[in-house]
């Protein structure tokens, strides 16, 4: 039994306890379950001949996102960041468990974390079977399961020399959005609002993941940073990338749009990360599929680049003249 379970709270802390608590903001209907929230395990059924995809991502107060983001915001990118997991890898969400530490109860903040949290889940058909609570510094752990039919999964070590390099969306915006209320970056209109946006209520995409199925020889989805999760596919299928900086998607420009405003859009483009978008390879001769992907589910799809046979992991990036560009940051590390 864990520290403090079953133990009273402190008047006025928990008025209905841990379970009250779960019972109240969490517990809701499991329909695609055989059993949901209530024992010590859920119990969950795959559909026939299918196999699962299971994910789990930890978001930190102060290290994935600020203490002050609205709670309902919250809720969705907490679960939004684990389908684009599923999405990555082809894979139809279906189930999630959540646990989290909480500081206290405040019961406000709870009520409309667990809106987000669960209208993110009703938009991607997910059902949320489970999870724990306990007390502590602000700390949400999700665990998400999908499901792929057998050998369709999109992987990370597919990639080949020649392939295309293809990115959804615009990556770049969330960081800039981070930026923006850092107060480390002016940013003109109407893009303050898009990139806050993006950073706080991400979209995973998962139809996107699961229309590439045939498609794409490989996939991850932009977590970590354009750059660096170019890198992990390079790297499992052995062999190295290019980049070309006039192919990547825009960023705000204009007029009022100066150099340092431009050296930093670009640094949060290829290596600022919490985009959860997906950068997928797939051969030239998809690239007539791919646009026609693009169209169906109105997202733009870049291609950016190729795979090339130099050594596994290295990822190079062109300036508009043919010339590599080094950058300081290529991604997020938590122990860099």
């Amino acid at each position: 039994r864990p520290p403090g379970r079953g133990r009273r709270a402190p008047p006025g802390t928990l008025m209905a306890g841990e379970f009250g608590l779960i019972d109240k903001y969490f517990a809701r209907p499991t329909p695609s379950a055989v059993l949901g929230p209530g024992d010590d395990c859920a119990l969950l059924q795959p559909s026939p001949g299918m196999q699962l995809a299971v994910t789990t991502d930890m978001l930190v107060a102060g290290t994935h996102f600020l203490p002050d983001t609205d709670p309902r915001n919250l809720g969705w990118k907490a679960l939004a960041v684990n389908l684009s997991d599923l999405a990555a890898m082809g894979a139809t969400p279906r189930w999630a468990l959540l646990s989290g530490a909480l500081p206290a109860v405040d019961e406000a903040w709870i009520a409309k974390f667990a809106d987000g949290f669960f209208a993110c889940a009703a938009e991607y058909g997910v059902d949320v079977v489970g999870g724990d609570t306990t007390r502590g510094p602000l700390n949400l752990c999700i665990t998400a399961f999908g499901e792929v039919a057998p050998g369709r999964a999109l992987r990370r070590d597919g990639a080949r020399p020649g392939d295309l390099i293809w990115v959804s969306g615009r990556p770049g915006l969330a960081a800039l959005g981070l930026a923006h209320l850092q107060g480390r970056v002016a940013l003109p209109e109407p893009w303050p609002r898009l990139c806050v946006a993006a950073l706080e209520k991400p979209r995973p995409r998962v139809a996107l993941g699961r229309a590439l199925d045939g498609i794409a020889s490989a996939a991850i989805d932009v977590s970590d940073g354009l750059l660096a999760d170019l890198g992990h596919i390079a790297r499992r299928s052995g062999c190295a990338a290019t980049v070309r900086l006039v192919q990547l998607p825009h960023l705000p420009k204009g007029e009022t749009y100066d150099a340092d405003l431009r050296r930093i859009a670009l640094e949060c483009q290829v290596a600022g990360g919490d985009d959860y978008e997906l950068c997928f390879t797939a051969p030239g001769s998809q690239s007539q599929a791919i646009a026609g992907i693009a169209a169906r589910l109105e997202l733009p799809l870049w291609c950016i680049g190729e795979m090339t046979a130099g050594p596994a992991g290295e990822v190079v990036v062109l300036d508009p003249d043919g010339k590599p560009v080094e950058f300081e940051r290529r991604g997020y590390d938590h122990f860099a």
